[in-house]
């Protein structure tokens, strides 16, 4: 099966839902990536941002609606999708008994590529780890951690990866580890679906931004055009642009003041 080749989007949703018994989560998602670059979905804990990417990934099923990943339909074609594919989770997925290029090596092999050992090399200088690769993974910082983790997810060259809250509980030194390797990816024409409560994180890495409130996407767009969502704020006569800060607080803000509305008609 040739995982390279799909067309369209690399990833359709449409009118995705999902309850966990009378607790709503997804309520009609619907969102659109396109081929490379980086898409951010951006929400609060419990947003339902883990339970999309689980969708995406064939390890959790929608109540309803649709989802296609790199062109295979993510109920239907469930292999495709997990061979087009690899996950990164909140926490890092490393053997810390193993060195770091002992991890990738592992991987490879798993994989069956040819040279696993060309490919744990490869793999520690792309993401600076060279020096580290003999040692123990569990003598690594988070950053390093991090980035070990990502490069393991590599491995294969899937077309389409998901990040879930890659930089959750790391120090500000590794989480701009983190967001360099993204970049990276990204620039290596791999499609990065990232999901993420970090408002500056969002900002620095992503193309387009969507923020899921409430279950549903309320805005989605890229982050000169969240921006336009607001006027510019005056300051001692110089016109300031809004932050993504004050474009989430005010959307979200203004949805749920909208939703307390409708709920008092009731």
């Amino acid at each position: 099966m040739d995982t390279h080749q799909a067309e369209g989007p690399a990833i359709r949703v449409q009118g995705l839902e999902k309850s966990y018994k009378d607790l709503r989560v997804l309520r009609g998602v619907d969102f659109e990536v396109a081929r490379g670059g980086i898409f951010a979905l951006l929400g609060s804990n419990g947003a339902g941002k883990t339970t999309v990417v689980r969708i995406l990934s064939t390890l959790l099923k929608a109540d309803a609606g649709t989802a296609r990943v790199n062109g295979f339909d993510v109920a239907g074609q469930a292999a495709g999708v997990r061979e087009s594919i690899s996950l990164t989770g909140q926490f890092a997925a490393v053997d810390e008994i193993l060195s770091g290029r002992e991890n990738l090596v592992l991987v490879a092999r798993l994989r069956h590529l040819k040279a696993p050992g060309t490919v744990a090399d490869d793999l520690l200088r792309r993401f600076s780890l060279t020096e580290a690769g003999s040692r123990r993974a569990a003598t690594y910082s988070g950053g390093m951690r991090r980035r070990l983790d990502i490069a393991m997810s590599l491995i294969g060259n899937p077309p389409v990866v998901f990040l879930d809250e890659p930089t959750s509980g790391l120090d500000p030194e590794a989480r701009i580890e983190v967001w360099q390797a993204v970049e990276e990816l990204a620039e290596g024409g791999t499609t990065v679906l990232l999901t993420t409560q970090y408002l500056d994180e969002a900002e620095r890495l992503a193309d387009r931004i969507a923020i899921l409130h409430g279950g549903r996407i309320i805005v989605n767009g890229t982050l000169a055009e969240l921006r336009r969502l607001l006027p510019p704020a005056e300051v001692e006569y110089v016109e300031k642009q809004p932050s993504l800060e004050d474009v989430f607080f005010a959307v979200v803000g203004a949805d749920s003041q909208g939703r307390e509305a409708r709920a008092n008609e009731k």
